[in-house]
């Protein structure tokens, strides 16, 4: 199986699925892949670019397990790779290539796996959700989502295969991200106190920011099961002005809220927004829910049963299992390899994660 799940994963990274291309490529050979494999497929498309996903689905009814992961991978311009990030290159036991990590590592072990369905199948369905454009903000998913119960029927469990060495998953923080529009008056430098300052708008904003961070960090909900325990909000860009000597009168800043369960961003932003002046506009820009799984619920203890480490974990990073979550569905983040490896140059996955992770797919739906 480990051979197999190296040839499929050597195609899916010679697609070069970057989030601001296309996926159509890779959708096309995977579709065909899967309907090949006995597999009812759906294509949905996207909206707004030329991009689509797939809900696939091996046998009839409610119930089963339903394999989620995306298609597109983070760009590698401005990265120092030591080979052609889109060829598969095996050194030792770990394969190098972007996305083999985050997250095309999984579909090779979903794709291996649905090719030996129709041979023996299995009491209970097995499905499959890949999507598009999840690196820059769960776009794709978000099309998606009404869709899958219609279309996939209610499964017993959902495993996303982001990164986590298959550890179980249980959570993670939600986020939302915002654009802040500052709006001040033109001038000469020389009479600046006659003139509102767009940038000093945008600083009294980035004030509020870490004055909303240290009342989250002292009075906020607490969840230690992550690196950082506490909700947390981030400026990560600003921009305004068009010379030293001109009163700026346009300033924008993007910030973040990641935000645990027990709390609400409307709650966060609202306290973030209290103390400002006029002049600012705050419009969110995208946002993912947060995923708080039980440990204790039947579908999670049987996907638990199957790992070398079953103690559930928190990951520090957004996926698309809060969508699967919303709609009832217990939902878990489990796949091979670490974060700690995507994104960067050289991106790789150890072997024997992938062998483990089919080992560990084959006993979900047998069990």
């Amino acid at each position: 199986m480990l051979a197999r799940i190296e040839e499929l994963l050597a195609t899916l990274v010679a697609f070069p699925t970057v989030s601001a291309e296309s996926n159509l490529a890779l959708i096309d050979w995977a579709e065909a892949h899967l309907s090949d494999a006995g597999f009812a497929v759906t294509r949905i498309a996207a909206q707004d670019a030329p991009k689509a996903g797939l809900l696939a689905k091996f046998g009839d009814g409610d119930g089963g397990t339903l394999l989620s992961a995306h298609t597109d991978v983070v760009p590698v311009a401005g990265q120092h790779w030591s080979l052609d990030p889109f060829t598969l290159t095996r050194r030792g036991e770990r394969l190098h290539g972007r996305g083999t990590t985050d997250m095309k590592g999984f579909v090779a072990c979903i794709l291996a796996l649905a090719e030996t369905l129709r041979a023996a199948p299995p009491a209970r369905p097995v499905s499959i959700a890949l999507s598009w454009d999840e690196e820059v903000g769960c776009r794709g998913i978000q099309q998606m989502i009404d869709q899958v119960l219609p279309v996939l029927g209610r499964p017993d469990l959902c495993v996303v295969g982001e990164p986590t060495l298959m550890r179980l998953g249980t959570g993670h923080k939600g986020k939302a991200s915002y654009l802040a529009t500052c709006r001040g008056e033109p001038g000469h430098s020389a009479m600046a106190p006659r003139f509102t300052n767009a940038l000093h708008l945008a600083a009294d904003l980035i004030a509020a920011l870490r004055t909303e961070q240290s009342r989250l960090a002292a009075e906020g909900a607490q969840d230690e099961g992550y690196d950082i325990p506490c909700s947390t909000v981030h400026a990560g860009k600003m921009q305004g002005g068009v010379a030293l000597n001109i009163v700026p009168d346009h300033a924008e800043v993007a910030f973040e809220i990641r935000h645990l369960a027990a709390e609400r961003t409307g709650d966060i932003l609202g306290n973030i927004r209290s103390g400002l002046p006029g002049g600012i506009e705050i419009i969110e820009t995208g946002a993912y829910p947060g995923l708080d799984a039980d440990p204790a619920l039947p579908a999670l203890r049987r996907l638990a049963a199957l790992l070398p480490a079953p103690e559930p974990v928190k990951v520090s990073y957004g996926t698309e299992a809060g969508f699967f979550a919303a709609l009832g569905i217990p939902t878990v983040v489990c796949g091979p390899g670490t974060m700690d490896d995507g994104h960067q140059p050289d991106e790789s996955v150890a072997r024997d994660q992938l062998a483990l992770c089919a080992d560990v797919l084959r006993g979900l739906i047998d069990g």
